[in-house]
């Protein structure tokens, strides 16, 4: 399969609602079907999520864009990713920020990744193994944070973990579908924003789902 043929294709019908052009750019550079198994790889660059086993996802492409510009991202913040998944998010996000901290629940999604990452020469991202805990706090305050999975609600855990000025993208709603949110913190008030609806796999940890309601397979 010509692999660069089909993601021009995708980053061209991305255009037709992104208009941050180097997200556009850093997508552009960015081999999807490395982060995807192998019998899915032919999938790559259809506009739409994939299983990457485990009970988990690569998100569709679209809301990859979304996202990642909703962040504001001009090339010097430190950025926390929440859920690292396959690492593409990850690799989206190195190509835009300074430093991207990435977190992960389970270890063999987390050991992937890295691996995948490092093969692709990315030396700004750093992957954590978390438990219950959201986020990454020793790191913190962070200039954006992204978080892809769904919670009831925007953890106050994350809100905390974000810099006066510094923006949070996270699904927001019930255990199958939400809104995708963004919040902008400010010293008196925060900022909510709707995005628009999505669906993402539930995210496990204080302030979000409880982890024992949910099967990885």
């Amino acid at each position: 399969m010509d692999f660069a043929t089909a993601r021009a294709g995708l980053i061209t019908i991305l255009g037709a609602e992104i208009k941050d052009k180097r997200v556009l750019s850093a997508m552009a550079r960015v081999p999807r079907e490395l982060f995807i198994p192998s019998g899915k790889r032919y999938l790559a660059y259809e506009d739409s999520p994939l299983p990457i086993g485990h009970g988990q996802t690569i998100s569709q492409p679209y809301i990859v864009a979304v996202m990642t510009e909703s962040l504001e991202l001009t090339g010097s913040e430190k950025v926390l990713e929440v859920g690292t998944g396959s690492g593409y998010q990850a690799a989206i996000l190195a190509e835009l920020a300074r430093l991207v901290i990435t977190t992960e629940r389970i270890p063999a999604l987390a050991e992937s990744a890295e691996k995948v990452l490092s093969a692709l020469g990315y030396k700004n991202v750093t992957i954590q193994l978390t438990g219950n805990d959201l986020g990454w706090p020793k790191e913190a305050p962070y200039d954006a944070i992204i978080v892809t999975a769904g919670a009831p609600t925007v953890p106050p855990e994350l809100v905390e973990q974000l810099a006066i000025g510094g923006r949070l993208v996270i699904p927001v709603g019930s255990e199958y579908v939400q809104q995708l949110c963004k919040l902008t913190r400010h010293s008196q008030s925060n900022k909510l924003e709707d995005l628009g609806g999505c669906r993402f796999v539930p995210l496990i940890g204080r302030g979000a789902w409880n982890r024992e309601n949910f099967k990885e397979d």
